[in-house]
């Protein structure tokens, strides 16, 4: 019974962890998209459903916009890569897309235990669960429709069949072939997946495998080499079905969808990228790169500015074990590759950063055990340690669970003014057959009304977001054969358009 408790308290935490997140969507974000992303993710996820890559453009297509929705040779199509809307495509079908995430939210830290199991043991491995479900930044992503919690996901799936069939210490429990064989499937899969649905991440969170693996691959036997070889094929297979995306929306494999929005939304560095007058250049690489990890100084395990308080005792403590070198792997490239990203990341926390959060959980439980003296070497000192770490953590997520993740994850109430009063004050009309001109100086004023026109809904409703006196006339026109509304976004008025 004993042997089993550590598994049975990480399986709690992983409902924990679906059914906090699911409370947080629904109290919090009210299971509707905020972010520009979340409205881009879930357009594309519903074309998904209806079996479909893309749809015709609109007449008006800057009255009829969708964030992050971009219409080019006469169709509509989400800028971002297909694998997080096809993934979010099922909870759509299912009719709860709010849900996705709090699901693979639990599944994220049952993984985590599993994962931090394997390097420190289990009731280690518990606590680097705890502390990935404490976490402000995954409670907040896993609750929205953000695609983090899922690449998070696929990134521990890697990691752990990685860490199963490769380094010396654990490959002689894989003598079984079939065993062997589905575990390298997975770890191509999931790769594969990662790169389909955030490809500069996957190229990211690769890096320190694909150098373990180069060194395999010299040194490890033919079996070795022919599994890194399929895993690395089976990952490219699926990271090709990006610019095969891209060709079936655009008509060009190499043309990418995020500069059809905005041109300058690409990576690297140099003049026409980003915002800057000069450029991405390395001084903006710097600035955004402290500003992101700042904000992680809080966001990570909410103990202000101390977030990172354990990790450098987790790197001691883990200073002999290469697989660990590997995990640390994972933040540092991150943190790299995105340097060369031209904004940083805040709102939702440094999300960019986001799949290194069970490496960072880690470690901290790996500093914290070993501080504690229950992983390392024992001194005389040992209780009065132990009780020391264990009311300072106890403190840590105390503060963590009763200040700061109700004042942050609870701050993103009504995100961008975006709450589901305005359209459902709007459905409970039953206008039918109608078009309703929306009067909003900023987009996120018009868009919180989206969820009532199609493909969010399978309403017979249009919602036009006015630019001005000629094209609202232009709109009536072509509606003519609509009842045609107005839409007051301060007042919260709805009255009939008189021409």
């Amino acid at each position: 019974m004993k042997a089993r408790l550590p598994a049975a308290l990480a399986l709690t935490l992983a409902l924990l962890a679906t059914a906090l997140t699911a409370y947080l969507s629904t109290t919090v974000f009210e299971r509707i998209p905020h972010l520009e992303d979340e409205f881009a993710n879930l357009w594309q996820a519903e074309v998904f459903a209806q079996g479909k890559l893309s749809l015709p453009s609109p007449e008006a297509t800057h009255s009829y916009l969708v964030p992050f929705v971009v219409d080019y040779q006469g169709q509509r199509f989400g800028k971002y890569p297909p694998g997080w809307p096809a993934a979010l495509s099922l909870g759509v079908r299912a009719g709860a897309s709010w849900m996705v995430n709090p699901l693979l939210a639990g599944l994220a830290v049952w993984l985590a235990f599993r994962l931090a199991s394997k390097l420190l043991g289990e009731w280690p491995g518990v606590l680097a669960a705890l502390l990935l479900l404490s976490s402000p930044m995954f409670l907040m992503l896993s609750s929205s429709m953000m695609s983090h919690t899922f690449s998070l996901v696929l990134g521990l799936i890697f990691t752990l069949v990685w860490l199963d069939l490769f380094p010396r210490q654990d490959r002689a429990r894989l003598r079984r072939a079939a065993s062997t064989c589905l575990l390298v499937v997975l770890a191509g899969l999931s790769l594969g997946l990662l790169a389909l649905s955030r490809p500069w991440t996957a190229a990211a969170l690769a890096t320190p495998f694909v150098i373990h693996g180069a060194v395999r691959l010299v040194r490890g036997g033919k079996n070795e080499r022919i599994q890194l070889l399929t895993v690395a094929g089976l990952a490219g297979l699926l990271a090709a079905c990006v610019p095969l995306w891209q060709y079936a929306v655009t008509g060009s494999p190499w043309l990418n969808p995020y500069t059809l929005w905005w041109p300058y939304d690409r990576l690297g560095f140099g003049p026409g990228i980003g915002v800057t007058e000069s450029g991405h250049s390395l001084y903006w690489a710097l600035y955004n790169t402290r500003f992101s990890l700042r904000a992680g100084l809080h966001d990570l395990f909410g103990w202000p500015f101390i977030s990172w308080i354990f990790l450098p005792f987790g790197l001691v403590a883990l200073r002999h074990d290469r697989r660990a070198w590997l995990l640390l792997g994972i933040p540092l490239a991150l943190i790299a590759f995105y340097a060369a990203y031209w904004i940083g990341s805040w709102l939702f926390g440094p999300r960019y950063y986001a799949e290194a959060l069970p490496a960072l959980a880690l470690f901290s439980a790996a500093g914290i055990a070993w501080l504690g003296g229950w992983i390392g070497r024992r001194t005389s000192a040992r209780h009065f340690r132990r009780l020391a770490i264990f009311g300072l953590t106890t403190l840590l997520l105390v503060v963590d669970a009763l200040w700061y993740i109700p004042a942050r994850v609870g701050g993103m109430r009504g995100l961008y003014h975006i709450t589901r009063a305005p359209s459902e004050q709007i459905a409970a009309q039953n206008l039918g057959h109608a078009l309703i001109i929306v009067h909003a100086d900023r987009w996120f004023q018009y868009a919180q009304l989206l969820p009532l026109v199609p493909p969010f809904s399978d309403s017979d409703l249009r919602i036009a977001w006015s630019r001005n006196a000629e094209t609202d006339a232009i709109l009536s026109e072509a509606e003519v054969n609509r009842t045609i509304y107005e839409y007051d976004v301060v007042r919260h008025e709805l009255t009939l358009h008189t021409p």
